[in-house]
């Protein structure tokens, strides 16, 4: 094994992670914020509104990410109204691409994740919400949405996770991340093994930080459901010797 070459590596190997992070938190973010009202009317709405979040849903949890990033950026070039539009500046650049196919794909799992955490409210909470008078939007935000977010963490978690690796799909349209940068210091080294062996341990690393960045925040967001911690003294009790 050439330690020489792994840390000289290095550098180059951060660089492209501090790309492949900038990728990922615009995707989780985009992904995020569009999914927020698609899991709401996947989980509440009438069957017309559900209907094209499910195609959507279905689509983008179907098909390879990889095929997804290959259609944004090859397929959206094929068609002339893309071509002349005030986009096409954007979308003929790799990242761009690679955000979009990325933040649609973040964004169909991430609806249905929130989706099943909106159903798995217990009904009780809500009856009790709607008995105090609560409106239906002030159920949403004040009881159903914040009982929904901590039980969707631990999917989420996962699902960033797996979003994280699949931006190394993004190597294939050129674009210079983590694995990109790897393949190239690959092709003029031809030493694969020490390379690859420092991206996995980058990857392994981001992953270790989102993993714990994700348990700190399920244990900030369920405090009322941790016991109280007995006193060793009631306050003001007096203690006799036998």
């Amino acid at each position: 094994m050439d330690l020489s070459l792994m840390i000289e590596s290095l550098p180059r190997l951060l660089e492209g992670a501090v790309l492949t992070l900038k990728l990922l938190l615009l995707t989780e973010l985009i992904g995020f914020i569009c999914a927020l009202p698609l899991g709401i009317l996947y989980a509440n709405g009438s069957r017309a509104a559900r209907t094209p979040i499910y195609a959507f849903v279905y689509f983008f949890r179907g098909t390879p990410l990889l095929v997804q990033i290959f259609i944004v950026y090859y397929g959206l070039a094929q068609f002339d109204f893309v071509r002349q539009s005030v986009l096409w500046p954007w979308l003929r650049q790799p990242f761009v691409c690679a955000l979009l196919a990325c933040a649609l794909h973040s964004t169909a799992y991430t609806t249905n994740i929130l989706r099943g955490a909106i159903q798995a409210v217990p009904a009780g909470e809500v009856e009790a919400a709607r008995a105090c008078g609560m409106s239906a939007f002030q159920v949403q935000r004040f009881i159903v949405l914040p009982i929904a977010f901590r039980l969707m963490l631990p999917a989420y978690s996962n699902q960033a996770i797996g979003m994280l690796k699949g931006t190394s799909l993004a190597s294939t349209i050129t674009l210079m991340e983590l694995t990109g940068v790897a393949n190239t210091i690959v092709a003029s080294t031809f030493q694969p093994y020490e390379v690859f062996i420092m991206a996995a341990l980058i990857y392994l690393t981001i992953t270790l930080v989102i993993t714990r960045c994700f348990k700190y925040l399920e244990y900030a967001l369920s405090k009322h459901q941790r016991p109280l911690k007995s006193s060793a003294a009631i306050p003001g009790q007096v203690r006799h010797a036998d």
